[in-house]
This record gives structure tokens, C-alpha cells and sequence, in this order.
């Protein structure tokens, strides 16, 4: 399609964009016969990303940002070669990193354009090149390993000898001053020496600073590159043992895109997995957030995953890769070993801002006593770049030192792709077994985790979750994705066990499979760790809800099919002579509610009902309560709602003075202390604004008391109950709220909307309880999870803000309190209050 368009000229110093357009270059190279022999380059540079075409197909990224400037055209030009060609340069209007106004975590700059700053052939001196090279590792040998070591020296007088040997206008001078670093380069190391395994690794945000559909050619642009490093590289298959570039790849998502859109380097990728140069790792769908999704979402981000990989590349991942997630549920290692898994590797937790985590290097055990081999890159990055501080670094920084002699290293461009240089690789050859230097192999990730398995009766157990002290405000940030994501589980959980019933009932329905695969695939998309978590750009939350509005459509229909399938006989006319409703139940347990349905003139009705587990019910007379919910307005406007189960008393501005168990007689809330109190706290971290909520938010805590509305009965009783009253919330928004009780029913619910309309600020609503006890337990991923109340270590005080799924619950024995959520992830047990971010 490019290629037809019709080119104008350009030129070096124009600028290109607007944000988010891509501009097609035909670039025409005539090579001068006077360069035969010699390594020819063409050299691009502008602050945008560039994708180099030859041949209709992808063979080189230009990134300036990831120090990828330049296209081998031929390593030594011979007469044979074309000296005439014609190449076509794809320039993104966007950086590595986005477009961000200010800062590289602004809102993009809409207007923002690209510069191309060079545009050139040239010839590229390789013998200067690795010269160069040599002198950098031997100058970082002499500055870092310290006056106490004698390889220091060794290091800066061999480098002194280089400079005095080499003639730079004299070419003929060059080997002899690459002998002298030669030299010191095979001096070997002993047998005890530290071994780095070195992985060539390229994260790539599925969506960030950038939308999804540009991260589709981030991935061809980085991998393009991977596999143009590999066929200069081949004899690195020999020299080192593994000596090979084994780029690891993550994210079936990532790979489904690239095979739909460049086939041609698909195919590429599929022969160098076979070959074990290209290393699926990972297992899941796509780089999940650790914390916030389902249990069973989490069980089809693997299975999604796996299944990709096995029908791709004709195996499974045996290790899970999630380096960049803001914290690991305590259910992962449980689901790992469930779906084929015994290997875990992230390095997130190096960012924890309290507590220094004591691991690199242990086992991982989950609620129910499952475990991994966990491991942590002593270099603290997933982004390393072949440099000798970052060697000494992973060596000096590991924390299980003496229990295993092993560690990962991952180099690479990252987070918006790039992936390895030959300049790392070239780096690395030369540490890869040199005296005073730790010894460095190129490995894969099965080779890492395998010698660890061999070292590992030593090593240290952490048990329960992998807690980020950082990032916590990604637990409430963007509501509308955090409901988009709770809704949308419902939803699929509840076409599935509807059309699981409607096959064994009608032999003729046809289960919907394919259709639920592309709903799973969209949700689990929508999880990736900076979609759910809300730290993304406009860009990508616009797409995100998009994503779920298609889900509720589509599911919606689904389910409609389905009951349409298991009830076709209670549906159809004459079944429904007498005026009933068909009330289904897909959880597993029998339940009994107060529903609501139109009545004979369309108004709604509400009917008290009982289901059966994963069942349904024709109701028709509906049954009456033994108790029905009683309303009353007392003389200082304060509401009492009481249905024979528990009891409330409602302030005029909604606050709960009092939550009665009546037949325990047990008072919930403490004298003096209100229940469902609105607080607003200022929100202004440190840097991540997105992502962060700081400790020190707390001491500015206001209660929210500007009444808009008091405290008014809007249903009497019967059935069902409740009241209604708005606040005013900060300087601009509004908060309106509807509190229900339903007969037979033992809690009370809060239907909150809030136009919300503040910048920096965040709120939050507590409950106070008259309940002892130093541990809350909050619901995570098929179990749940124990939490202290109190503060006493700086481990307790970190977790001032946790996640929880629909529940946290604070009890002492014969009695306790629940809070219960249907779209809310933030939360807080701290003494005797319970507290939901909002």
C-alpha cells in the first residue's frame, strides 16, 4: 500500500507529525564502487521510530532511543552486490517512550512532530569500533573493581599501552592495540567465579504510553531486530558453551499480533524457536497485573497462554515471566503448578520504597502450599545493557550469595520495546570468562532456573503474597476500567455456566466457544499490568471501555441464547398464561432475595424469591416475608430501617450511627464513631501520579459533611426499604447515595454515584466497627488472605493501602463485619476501621 503512493521530496532537519501519524519514506541508495570492500551503513536518526522495509518485508528497527540508528546494508561490499537499491523507511511520529508533554509520563503532547535529524551512507569502520569497545570495558575494569584489586591496575596500564600503540590516522597500529586488551580478556577466571546467564530480553508494554495498535509494530520492529542481530551472530553459538542470542519473548497476545500482521517474520520467529534461539517464556495471554484480576481470570490468562504456545511452537512454558507488575497474589503459585509451571522470575519488588526485599533467589509458597522456584535479577531491571558495572552490580547485590552461584541478567532496550545491540553482545563476549570479572554466558531461561534447581537445599522460603510497597493507587485509579473489569467476569462466568446447563438440557444448542475465546482474549487483553491498573493514556482507557462495552454486548446475547436453550418450554406463551417470571441463579448456592420486575402496567414490582443453586425458578405468586422491613423518621431526622435480621439508624447526612445484629443484640458500630463516612485526603505522590498513593496522604484526611440533599425515605418498607441524600464532595463534584435493606436480608447495600470532577484528591468511605482484632482478612483469587491492622513493624505500616476482591472482613470470635464490593479493588484495615477507596 505504501509503496503505490505517490513521494514528494524531503529533507534532514524537517520536522514530521502530527502525534500518533506515520509518514512512508522511499529512501534510493547508490553506493559509490569506490567503497568495495568496505562495511557500508545507511543511517537514519529522528526522535520518532522508524521500521526499514527491503523487499516488501521488515528488516531493521531505528530507534535513536534504543541505539538503533543505522541498517548493515553489506558487511564488505563486493562487485557482485547491488550498488543500487531501494529501501522504504515506515517513521512512527511517536518516541520510544510515547509522546508525553513535559514529561515522559504527561498526557501526550497532541501536536507534537518528529525531527529527522540524519539521513546518510556511510562506510563504518569496524577495527575503530571494537577498539573502542575494548577500551570501555578495559576503563570500566579500572574505575570500578577498586584500588584493592590488582586486575584494576592491570586493566588501566594495558589501556595506557593501547593509547600509546595506537596511531589513530595509522590503521596498521590497530591490532597490536587490540592484542594488548586481547591479552588481558583471556586471562580466565577461577572455578568458584559468580556465572551471570544472559538473556537478550525486550519488554513491550502491551498498551501505555502508546495505544494497542501501536504497540503491534513496536513488537515487528523490535523482533525484526532480534532476528537481524542473529544472523550476524551465529558463531556465537559455539564460542561460550550457549553462546547464542536467545532473545526471551513474552506474551501470547504479542505474538498473535505479529503473525496476523507480519507473517513473513512470523515465520522467521517460528524457525529460530525450533532451532531454541527464540525462547517462548511466560505462559499467560499477556503480561497480567498481579493483583486485580479474577481467579478465573487469572486460570485463562494461562490457559489462553499456554494453549497459544502450544499449538504455535509445539510446547508449553515451563517458567511464568511477569518482571513488571505492581505485586504477586498470594493464589499465583497454586495456579502456576495447576497449569504446567514451576519457575517464576519478575524483579518488580527491587522498586519497594520501605523494605528491601531479602531475596534473589527462593521458593515461593502460595495459600495452599504450593511452590515455585522464584528468582530476581540481582541487577534489579529487566533492561540491562552488557556494561561491566552492571556485572559487578549483580553480584555484589545478591542477597542469597553462598546458596546458589547463579543469576539473571537481562539485556535489552525496554518497556517501549528495542530489545538487545550488537554492542551489548560485543560487551559481553569479551566478560565472558575473564579474571576479576564475575563469568557471563549467553543462556536461555531453562538453563538459569535448572542450575538453581541443582543449588537449591539452601535456599529460603517467603510465604503468602509478593507485596509492592509502591504503585498502590493502581488499586483504585480509573473506576470505569476497575467496573468494566468486575462486570465483564460476571458476565462471562455467567454465559458459560448458562450455556453449559442449555448443552445438557438441548442436545441441538451449539456451545459457544469460539465467540467466548474472543470475549476471554479482549478481557484478558484489557488486564495487562497498565490497562486494569489504570496507568495508561487517554488513548488506551478510551479503548480499554470500548473493549468492554463490546464484551457486555455480545455477552448479553450470549446469554440470552442460552436461556432461550435451557428454558424454551417454561418461555413460551401458554406457559406464561398465568403472570410469572423466570429468575436463574448462576452461583452455587441456594439464595433467597428481594428481585425486582415489571408488573401488568410496566411499573417495576418487587417479588421476594428463592432459586436453587446454579438453578432457576418460575415465580409466580411471590411469598411474603415473615418480617417486612420497617422505615421510620424520628424527630431529629435521624431514619431507623430495621427487618427483623439487623437494625440501622441513619443520621441526616447517611452516616450509620448504629448497625444492630438483633439476635445477638450486638451493636456494630462504636459509641460516637459514625459507619459510611465519606473522607477526602489530598493525593499528590512523590512522581508516578497515576500510579502512586503516598503514606503521608493520610494526615490530610477531611471528612465529607456538605449535605446537598438530607437524609429522605425514598421507599417506605414491605419488601424492601431505603433513603437517599447527596454530598458535595472537594470544590466540584457530588456524591448521591441510596442505602437499601431487603427483607430477610443480613447486610445493607449502598448504591453510590459520584460525578466526579477533582484533580489530586481521593476519596474514600470508612466503617468504623466495635470488633478487636489484629488481623483483617480480605478476599483475593478462590481463597483469602490475612492482613495486620496494626502498624508495629515497617513491613505492617507499607501496607497502608491493599487490594482486596469483593470483600474484607474484620472478626473476633462469635463475631464479626464484612464490607462488600461489586467493582471496588482499594482497600484498608487499620485498628477497628474499615476502609474502601473509592
Amino acid at each position: 500500500e505504501a509503496v503505490v503512493q505517490e513521494f514528494g521530496p524531503a529533507q534532514v532537519g524537517e520536522a514530521f507529525g502530527p502525534t500518533w501519524e506515520t509518514c512512508w519514506f522511499k529512501v534510493e541508495l547508490s553506493i559509490p564502487p569506490a567503497w568495495a570492500g568496505r562495511e557500508v551503513h545507511f543511517v537514519w536518526e529522528s526522535d520518532g521510530e522508524g521500521m526499514v522495509w527491503r523487499d516488501a518485508q521488515p528488516v531493521q528497527g531505528l530507534t535513536k532511543e534504543g541505539e538503533k540508528t543505522s541498517y548493515i546494508l553489506t558487511r564488505s561490499l563486493k562487485e557482485s552486490e547491488p550498488h543500487s537499491l531501494t529501501l522504504y523507511v515506515e517513521l512512527a511520529c511517536n518516541g520510544l517512550f510515547g509522546a508525553g508533554k513535559g514529561s515522559m509520563i504527561a498526557p501526550p503532547d497532541p501536536d507534537r512532530r518528529v525531527t529527522l535529524s540524519k539521513a546518510e551512507l556511510v562506510v563504518f569502520n569496524r577495527d575503530v569500533y571494537e577498539l573502542l569497545v575494548d577500551l570501555e570495558i578495559l576503563l570500566d575494569m579500572a574505575q570500578l573493581l577498586g584500588e584493592e584489586n590488582q586486575r584494576s591496575f592491570q586493566a588501566l596500564y594495558t589501556a595506557n599501552q593501547m593509547v600509546n600503540v595506537c596511531d589513530v590516522t595509522d590503521p596498521s597500529t590497530f591490532p597490536a592495540a587490540r592484542d594488548l586488551a586481547a591479552a588481558i580478556f583471556s586471562q580466565r577466571n577461577g572455578e568458584s567465579q559468580h556465572t551471570i546467564h544472559a538473556m537478550g530480553h525486550c519488554h513491550i508494554d502491551s498498551a501505555w504510553l502508546w495505544p494497542y495498535e501501536e504497540t503491534i509494530r513496536k513488537c515487528a520492529r523490535s523482533w525484526v531486530t532480534v532476528v537481524h542481530l542473529m544472523e550476524h551472530n551465529p558463531e556465537l553459538t559455539f564460542a561460550c558453551s550457549q553462546l547464542g542470542l536467545i532473545p526471551v519473548l513474552r506474551q501470547a497476545q504479542q505474538f498473535e499480533w505479529v503473525r496476523s500482521c507480519y507473517p513473513g517474520l512470523y515465520a522467521r520467529i517460528q524457525d529460530l524457536v525450533a532451532k531454541g534461539r527464540f525462547i517462548p517464556v511466560g505462559g499467560t495471554w499477556v503480561e497480567m497485573d498481579g493483583n486485580l484480576p479474577s481467579g478465573e481470570s487469572m486460570v485463562r490468562q494461562f490457559l489462553q497462554g499456554q494453549r497459544f504456545f502450544q499449538e504455535q511452537f509445539g510446547r508449553i512454558c515451563s517458567e511464568f515471566w511477569l518482571p513488571d507488575t505492581f505485586g504477586y497474589s498470594a493464589q499465583l503459585p497454586q495456579l502456576m503448578r495447576g497449569c504446567g509451571i514451576q519457575r517464576f522470575l519478575t524483579q518488580k519488588l527491587s522498586w519497594n520504597l520501605v523494605n528491601s526485599f531479602p531475596h534473589h533467589t527462593f521458593f515461593w509458597e502460595g495459600i495452599d502450599g504450593s511452590q515455585v522456584l522464584t528468582h530476581f535479577p540481582p541487577g534489579d531491571s529487566y533492561g540491562m545493557h552488557g556494561r561491566v558495572e552492571e556485572m559487578l552490580k549483580t553480584v555484589k547485590n545478591n542477597k542469597d550469595k553462598g546458596r546458589v552461584n547463579h543469576s539473571a541478567f537481562l539485556f535489552g532496550f525496554g518497556d517501549g520495546g528495542g530489545g538487545p545491540t550488537q554492542k551489548m553482545l560485543d560487551r559481553m563476549k569479551r566478560m565472558s570468562n575473564t579474571d576479576g570479572l564475575p563469568r557471563v554466558q549467553i543462556s536461555t531461561p531453562d538453563q538459569l532456573f535448572s542450575v538453581l534447581e541443582k543449588e537449591s537445599s539452601q535456599l529460603c522460603t517467603w510465604v503468602g503474597e509478593l507485596f509492592l510497597e509502591l504503585h498502590n493507587g493502581t488499586y483504585t485509579t480509573q473506576a470505569q476500567i476497575k467496573k468494566g473489569n468486575r462486570e465483564c467476569e460476571r458476565i462471562l462466568h455467567d454465559v458459560e455456566v448458562l450455556s453449559s446447563l442449555a448443552v445438557a438440557q438441548d442436545t441441538a444448542f451449539q456451545y459457544p466457544a469460539s465467540q467466548l475465546q474472543q470475549l476471554w482474549r479482549l478481557l484478558l487483553l484489557n488486564q495487562f499490568h497498565d490497562v486494569l491498573p489504570g496507568s495508561c493514556i487517554q488513548l488506551v482507557v478510551e479503548d480499554a471501555l470500548q473493549y468492554y462495552t463490546e464484551i457486555r454486548r455480545a455477552g448479553a446475547q450470549l446469554q440470552e441464547e442460552a436461556v432461550q436453550a435451557l428454558c424454551r418450554d417454561l418461555l413460551q406463551p401458554e406457559a406464561c398464561s398465568t403472570r410469572s417470571t423466570l429468575v436463574l441463579n448462576t452461583l452455587s448456592w441456594e439464595r433467597t432475595e428481594v428481585i425486582s420486575r415489571p408488573g401488568p402496567d410496566g411499573a417495576e414490582t418487587l417479588a421476594l424469591v428463592t432459586v436453587p443453586s446454579m438453578g432457576y425458578a418460575l415465580v409466580q405468586e411471590p411469598f411474603v416475608p415473615p418480617q417486612p422491613v420497617a422505615v421510620r423518621k424520628q424527630e431529629d431526622g435521624s431514619i431507623t430501617m430495621e427487618n427483623g435480621v439487623i437494625a440501622v439508624c441513619l443520621d441526616t447526612t447517611g452516616r450509620l450511627t448504629s448497625l444492630q445484629l438483633l439476635d445477638s443484640g450486638r451493636e456494630s458500630v462504636p459509641d460516637g464513631c459514625y459507619a459510611n463516612q465519606f473522607a477526602l485526603f489530598d493525593d499528590v505522590p512523590l512522581y508516578w501520579d497515576a500510579w502512586d498513593v503516598m503514606d503521608y496522604h493520610l494526615e490530610t484526611r477531611k471528612p465529607v459533611t456538605a449535605l446537598l440533599k438530607p437524609l429522605e425515605i425514598s421507599l417506605a418498607g414491605g419488601l424492601r426499604g431505603s433513603v437517599r441524600f447527596s454530598l458535595q464532595v472537594g470544590k466540584s463534584s457530588t456524591l448521591t447515595q441510596e442505602i437499601i435493606l431487603d427483607a430477610t436480608c443480613p447486610y445493607l447495600r449502598f448504591l453510590t454515584q459520584v460525578e466526579w470532577k477533582e484533580a489530586h484528591k481521593f476519596l474514600k468511605v470508612e466503617f468504623p466497627v466495635q470488633v478487636r482484632s489484629t488481623n483483617a482478612t480480605y478476599e483475593i483469587q478462590f481463597g483469602h488472605l490475612q492482613r495486620p491492622t496494626h502498624w508495629n513493624t515497617s513491613w505492617d505500616w507499607a501496607r497502608f493501602e491493599v487490594w482486596a476482591h469483593k470483600w474484607l472482613d474484620l472478626s473476633e470470635h462469635g463475631f464479626g463485619v464484612a464490607l462488600l464490593n461489586d467493582c471496588k479493588y482499594g482497600a484498608s484495615a487499620h485498628r477497628n476501621i474499615l476502609s474502601l477507596s473509592l
